[in-house]
């Protein structure tokens, strides 16, 4: 189904975010008449910074609302007259969360519910909430608010009853360039001739913002209600990025991270029996039914993934090269990057 978000009014929740510019971008490059887009966050500075990237003067459609999604109330005021919800906003440093816990839960649980509340009160007909790897399987609390979150947002296709609304999720991996990642942190420390890798093995997914933008679009196009939507993306070794961005470095074992694993998985062992592959993406059906499991597969031209498949960055078969990751560096970080 072909997406036109023309003459739609669009509220992105952690709009001010990596994700949430870039997707602003793509919406008036792709969709110019778009009704409203509202950039609901709680940074003010951020707010004006990136106000003076897509000025009211440009963009006589967008709206930058300051608020947090903790606050159920001023959430909802914001949802009036909303069509679509992107729901990107979350804390997720994992250190930050194993330090400040309930901090993290009531931005990425109690918010999540703020947000399906609004969406079913204000009259939304479509939702997307971004997840992440740290969901599937998780040994961190930030993975863990994530699954929980992941979990409100399918289950409350079970509450809409006769409204006329989609919630669906999106999960991907680590975002190439984006911030607090290891692209520009090794960028960085190139400087000082050593970059501190923590374990020689350690693997993960790599994906672009565009890429990211394009998969909540499929979302929004294709939904039925209840998916959560995976790319089949590439992997890369922690070692063959620091390779690419200081070859002539020192590599410095450091050790694996509180909340750290050695690889990270998007769909696990388990997901298996409710997960279907397309052409470009592998979609985990709710394990509750909301629509027939034969009539999403005919409609997508699917089919059911091998009991017992998972998808690892440890163990995927696509992979990126050394020359591969730095021009992806050039394509989606720094344009005038060199070794």
């Amino acid at each position: 189904m072909a997406l036109d978000l023309n003459h739609k009014a669009i509220l992105v929740t952690g709009g001010t975010g990596s994700f949430g510019k870039k997707f602003v971008e793509m919406v008036y490059k792709q969709f110019p008449q778009v009704k409203r887009l509202v950039i609901y966050s709680r940074d003010e500075l951020k707010q004006y910074e990136m106000s003076q990237l897509f000025p009211w003067s440009k963009y006589p459609s967008i709206r930058f609302f300051i608020g947090d999604v903790r606050d159920g109330d001023r959430f909802k005021r914001a949802c009036e007259g909303i069509d679509i919800i992107v729901h990107a906003a979350a804390l997720k440093q994992v250190p930050a969360a194993e330090y400040n816990p309930m901090e993290c839960i009531k931005t990425n649980v109690l918010g999540a519910e703020n947000v399906i509340n609004a969406a079913l009160d204000c009259g939304v007909k479509d939702v997307v909430a971004l997840s992440t790897d740290k969901a599937a399987a998780p040994i961190n609390l930030y993975g863990a608010t994530k699954l929980c979150s992941d979990k409100l947002f399918v289950a409350a296709n079970n509450m809409k009853g006769s409204r006329d609304i989609r919630f669906s999720v999106v999960r991907y991996g680590n975002v190439i360039g984006s911030r607090g990642s290891v692209v520009p942190f090794f960028m960085q420390k190139r400087q000082d001739g050593v970059l501190p890798i923590t374990h020689p093995d350690m693997t993960r997914f790599n994906i672009s913002l565009e890429e990211g933008v394009d998969l909540v679009f499929h979302a929004l196009g294709n939904h039925w209600g209840g998916e959560i939507f995976v790319p089949k993306i590439p992997s890369y070794r922690i070692t063959e990025v620091a390779e690419a961005i200081g070859p002539n470095c020192t590599q410095e074992i450091v050790g694996i991270r509180p909340g750290e694993k050695l690889h990270e998985e998007m769909i696990t062992e388990t997901d298996s029996l409710n997960t279907v592959e397309l052409a470009k993406y592998y979609v985990i059906l709710p394990s509750t039914p909301i629509w027939r499991t034969e009539d999403f597969l005919k409609a997508h031209n699917g089919k059911m993934v091998e009991l017992g498949f998972k998808y690892n960055s440890g163990t995927n078969d696509e992979w990126l090269n050394v020359e591969q990751i730095r021009e992806q560096i050039r394509q989606h970080v720094d344009p005038a990057f060199t070794v």
